[in-house]
């Protein structure tokens, strides 16, 4: 088994997978990567199993040392990486010797970057999954984000090396924007058609409180028909919450499972990774789309995914 040293751990930096599904029930968010198109494809780099363990970076890297050398691949939003002070392309594999140096900044595009590493990162799963909720302290490294001096076990470099790079069609049809697609929500009924016209035809700004429990935006008030608090009831990633003040929210990973806020409309599964990717005072607006649509753009997204011959170059 191999090692990572974390020498700094940037502003905030977790071990993430593809989440743990299905214990909304009880109370357990999914958690993962907020951006699990960008963690598939490091993964696939890598030859791991698409939802393999990952670091995932938020706005701004660290500087992490691999003692026994590993086979790395960065992806989603760029952090400007070095190897031993030497730039290092994202979104292609790489075989690096013990004793290297791997250093991120503060990102020039979107707001998570992921370290995918041959093998994994290593760390008991919680409710099958290696994801961090940080509310909590449940799963990833101790439940927490990683600290200067901390060790993680990684899976070792596979013996054949193979080079891998993400082609740039991929890269642009699955490119983070600023649009996010929705569809109505439970409660939209009870938005009057002037509340609709204004979410519909607004750009909202991203607030500076985001986080991966949920995206905030600052722009118009928004009322609801009726009282804005109702009977709490299960909510799901993406939803699009509007608070007794008007604001809105976006349900993140790292959501609450229930909710007493009506919900004006859901991002659709094909955008949760633009949602993921959204940094402060990015300003963003809403697209309707049917339910149809919906499901067409999360199947051709799917088979994207699941297709290497499409994704590398």
């Amino acid at each position: 088994m191999n090692s990572l040293l974390v020498e700094s751990p940037g502003l905030l930096t977790t071990v993430q997978d593809l989440g743990r599904r299905g214990y909304g029930p009880i109370g357990v968010s999914p958690s993962g990567a907020a951006d699990a198109v960008a963690l598939r494809l490091g993964n696939l780099l890598v030859g791991n199993d698409p939802g393999a363990a990952a670091l995932e970076m938020t706005l701004m890297g660290g500087r992490f040392l691999f003692p026994d050398g590993a086979t790395i691949a960065l992806t989603g939003a760029d952090f400007a990486p070095t190897v031993n002070g030497k730039p290092l392309e994202m979104w292609m594999t790489h075989h690096i010797e013990p004793g290297t140096r791997l250093c991120l900044v503060a990102t020039r595009s979107y707001a998570r970057s992921y370290l995918a590493i041959s093998g994994g990162v290593r760390v008991p799963k919680f409710l099958g999954s290696a994801s961090t909720h940080l509310l909590s302290g449940l799963g990833g490294f101790q439940g927490r984000a990683l600290c200067k001096g901390d060790v993680l076990r990684v899976g070792r470099s596979p013996e054949r090396r193979v080079q891998r790079r993400i082609s740039q069609t991929a890269l642009f049809a699955l490119k983070p924007r600023k649009k996010l697609r929705v569809t109505d929500g439970p409660q939209s009924a009870s938005f009057s058609e002037d509340t609709k016209h204004v979410f519909f035809h607004t750009r909202f700004r991203v607030s500076e409180q985001s986080d991966r429990l949920g995206v905030r935006l600052e722009g118009p008030q928004l009322s609801v028909n009726g009282p804005a608090d109702m009977i709490t009831e299960g909510v799901t990633l993406g939803a699009v919450q509007i608070t007794p003040s008007g604001q809105l929210i976006i349900l993140g990973v790292d959501q609450q499972t229930t909710g007493g806020y009506p919900k004006i409309a859901n991002v659709i599964s094909a955008d949760f990774h633009r949602l993921g990717q959204l940094r402060p005072r990015d300003e963003i607006h809403f697209e309707r789309t049917p339910l149809a649509v919906a499901r067409s753009l999360w199947i051709e997204q799917e088979r994207l995914l699941n297709s290497p011959k499409l994704l590398l170059a």
